[in-house]
């Protein structure tokens, strides 16, 4: 059964790898709510399934993210003053929120999931965005962006990367340079989440097998070596697609996820 898991693992990393180089985003908001269904299959305490689910899919976010950031720096399409600006309040929000989540319900953790990807879904579809604002970005505005991005990401293992193309476009980016600078700000969030949710579930996770606090290892290995082999595919697409076809992409996933997440809760 373990070759079977396996298979799975590979076949769910393939699909977040492309979907990381299109979109720009770590894979978390894919992987969350599959993840949490899986170990519930799996056999694990239910009162850890879903921050099982988000410290294992940050895990993965790394490898994702890293090998997104190199095929959209080759492209050019990531605006570094951005991410330099941006990553110290990423990663402070991202991890002490991290560290604090133990303590929140895995439902309520699941519900904020599935309202914020409904959120943006809709705020996609209807193509709504606030006036572009014409100011230039002060460094302090980047760290407090920065900041609330990464607290939400801490929650949903998505909403940095979601969240950061919305945040650059509304600044005025075209959609492949926010989706790219989106890319290599993934990478601070995911090593920020993946060290809060391996701290914080070291003690509660001390008698699983294959378990590193809160990040289930054979999950990890399956799901990023097959990432990295995909991502490529996906940044090409994405140079390849007008920016409208790539917002409703972007909102068609986030209201599918939601809707797997909503069904998952009422099943529990």
């Amino acid at each position: 059964m373990f070759v079977e898991w396996m298979a799975l693992y590979a076949l769910l990393g393939a699909c977040v790898g492309f979907m990381a180089g299109l979109l720009g985003v770590g894979g978390g908001g894919i992987l969350v709510p599959v993840l949490a269904m899986l170990f519930s299959y799996q056999g694990f305490d239910t009162g850890h399934v879903v921050h099982l689910a988000l410290g294992t899919s940050f895990a993965c976010m790394i490898v994702s993210s890293a090998a997104s950031i190199r095929a959209h720096r080759a492209r050019g399409n990531v605006v570094w003053t951005i991410f330099y600006g941006m990553a110290p309040g990423i990663i402070t929000g991202t991890f002490l929120i991290s560290l604090v989540s133990t303590h929140v319900n895995s439902t309520y953790i699941a519900l904020f999931f599935t309202f914020f990807m409904a959120l943006i879904a809709v705020q996609m579809f209807l193509q709504w965005t606030p006036k572009t604002s014409n100011n230039p970005v002060k460094p302090s505005e980047l760290f407090f962006a920065g900041t609330g991005i990464g607290s939400v990401s801490a929650l949903a293992a998505v909403g940095g990367g979601f969240l950061v193309v919305v945040y650059l476009t509304y600044k005025g980016l075209v959609m492949k340079k926010a989706i790219g600078t989106s890319a290599a700000i993934g990478f601070p969030i995911a090593i920020a989440g993946t060290i809060g949710y391996l701290i914080s579930g070291w003690s509660g996770m001390s008698g699983d097998q294959h378990t590193l606090g809160f990040i289930y290892v054979p999950a990890f290995l399956g799901i990023s070596m097959a990432s990295m082999l995909t991502v490529p595919f996906g940044v090409r697409s994405a140079q390849r697609l007008p920016d409208i076809y790539l917002k409703r992409i972007f909102a068609c996933v986030c209201l599918a996820l939601s809707i797997k997440m909503l069904f998952s809760i009422a099943g529990t």
